[in-house]
């Protein structure tokens, strides 16, 4: 009896723990069913605000929506870029490093559209997390599914581990690394491992695309065995000389001064360490055969997996056919076949603000976008110092997103412009927020200045009647300087506001 009273006993204890692990599950799948309403209730709070906030920026004329959308909706869902990205039904690509980013990205967008490709990207520049999400979110219809099939996002090097994260990258690609907003970004090899520490978020059949000819960009590549390389294999563009302001000079693994074969510009070009194994990786993607020909453009052979073909762009300056390079890599990564790359190029016509002409009248506004050293060199080796550029505005601002620390001027090689052999015939003037202290730089190099005008809308009113008809002012300015003279020579009916494709 006792035995049959143990049982019963035990049968109900049974019964009542399965029956607690019964109610157990159902608790937990309402409390699961109740987390996936929240998150689309969620999700769609999101997209309308976003929307409201696209809607209120332009209406107001602080931008257009390019990136205020996604600073609203990611407060409201922190997870709606991850949301938004895994709808890509080809997934996404990414370009980052100092300069080029969004000459580069246009070039990759023009190549898509040629092969046929439907994508969304931050064309704009607006090229943190927040444009990126912005983009998608234009991109989306009302219930938040992508209308395109494939991203193609310019991200700011601070801002690739927070993309990487939320995005599914088939390929990052790293352009360069120069010594840019030192108050920002801080040392260079810093802003590599920032940029390295987004890898393992790459899905498992995400690759890098990197610079080679970089140093500090290929090294990157050390850990990475499917890493793919492009670069310039030229000797007789070598300079032989490692300007001042190059800023990786020593090997990135012992410390070790590297050894140059060909050096192109700042610290780009065929290198080696004496010390150790560390050296140019073979590019995969590769021009040879390079003619630059002035503000009229360049022509090169493309050698890429896919094939080879001959090139002819319309940008101007080495530093575009880098540009040119890192996009027929992505592109040619993604699928699309190097015919198609090098006719689109040709194609190509700039990206805004970076290299662009507004027509203004009889006269032409040329935008040539300054940011740090090495780039601002290259424009004057490139237009000024062949007397190309007669008349020349340099306008910097010191915003935050021009970097506040101005120290940088003085590394610009202004003194090239007083060599002996070349007849001055340039006339500078100086604009922006720090005209005085660009005024100070160049008197400093002996170089006059006509007219100092901290007046954006005067500065530009004074260069262009000072441009005789049929000719160009020639405008270097740094980032928020650009955005600002862009939006007066809008006002002007010169050119259309940045956020529209034209």
């Amino acid at each position: 009896m006792p035995d049959l009273r143990r049982g019963q006993a035990l049968h109900s204890a049974e019964g009542g723990v399965r029956e607690e692990r019964r109610r157990g599950r159902l608790r937990h799948r309402e409390r699961r069913g109740a987390a996936v309403v929240l998150e689309r209730l969620r999700f769609a709070a999101a997209l309308a605000a976003a929307r409201l906030a696209r809607t209120a920026s332009r209406a107001v004329g602080t931008g257009g929506g390019t990136t205020v959308p996604g600073v609203v909706a990611r407060r409201v869902d922190p997870k709606v870029l991850a949301r938004l990205a895994r709808g890509l039904p080809l997934g996404s690509v990414a370009l980052t490093g100092t300069n080029g980013k969004t000459t580069s990205t246009r070039m990759v967008a023009r190549i898509f559209e040629a092969a046929g490709l439907d994508m969304v990207s931050n064309s704009t520049g607006a090229n943190l997390v927040t444009g990126v999400t912005a983009s998608l979110l234009a991109d989306s219809d009302l219930e938040g599914k992508p209308t395109s099939e494939i991203g193609l996002f310019e991200v700011d090097e601070a801002s690739v581990p927070k993309v990487a994260a939320d995005v599914p990258l088939r390929v990052l690609a790293v352009l360069n690394l120069f010594r840019d907003q030192l108050d920002r970004y801080g040392e260079l090899s810093y802003t590599g491992r920032v940029i390295a520490s987004a890898f393992p978020d790459l899905p498992a059949d995400g690759r890098v695309l990197l610079n080679a000819d970089d140093p500090l960009v290929a090294h990157l590549g050390l850990n990475r065995p499917d890493a793919v390389y492009f670069g310039i294999e030229d000797p007789s563009l070598d300079t032989g000389v490692l300007q001042h302001v190059a800023d990786s000079k020593d090997c990135p693994v012992c410390g070790t001064p590297l050894d140059y074969a060909a050096i192109y510009f700042g610290h780009m070009g065929d290198y080696a360490c004496p010390n150790c194994d560390f050296a140019r990786p073979k590019p995969d993607y590769r021009v040879t055969d390079v003619r630059l020909d002035g503000s009229r453009g360049a022509s090169f052979r493309l050698e890429a997996p896919g094939g080879s073909e001959n090139v002819k762009v319309t940008l101007p300056g080495l530093y575009n056919i880098y540009n040119a390079l890192a996009a027929a890599g992505v592109a040619g990564m993604v699928g699309v076949g190097t015919q198609t790359v090098a006719k689109s190029l040709g194609e190509f016509g700039g990206a805004f603000g970076r290299v662009e002409r507004v027509k203004a009248g009889d006269k032409e506004v040329f935008l040539l976008l300054i940011k740090n050293p090495v780039g601002f060199n290259e424009v004057l080796r490139t237009f000024v110092l062949g007397d190309e550029a007669k008349h020349v505005l340099i306008s910097i601002n010191d915003r935050d997103a021009d970097g506040r620390d101005v120290s940088w001027l003085w590394d610009v090689d202004f003194e090239m412009l007083n060599r002996p052999d070349r007849e001055r015939r340039t006339e500078f003037r100086t604009g922006g927020i720090r005209a005085d202290d660009m005024a100070v730089r160049l008197k400093y190099a002996e170089i006059p200045v006509s007219d100092v005008e901290s007046d954006a809308r005067k500065a530009l009113e004074k260069g262009l009647a000072a441009t005789p008809a049929g000719e160009t002012l020639y405008v270097l300015p740094t980032y928020t300087a650009m955005l600002e003279l862009r939006r007066i020579l809008s006002d002007m009916g010169y050119t259309h506001p940045f956020w529209e494709e034209k």
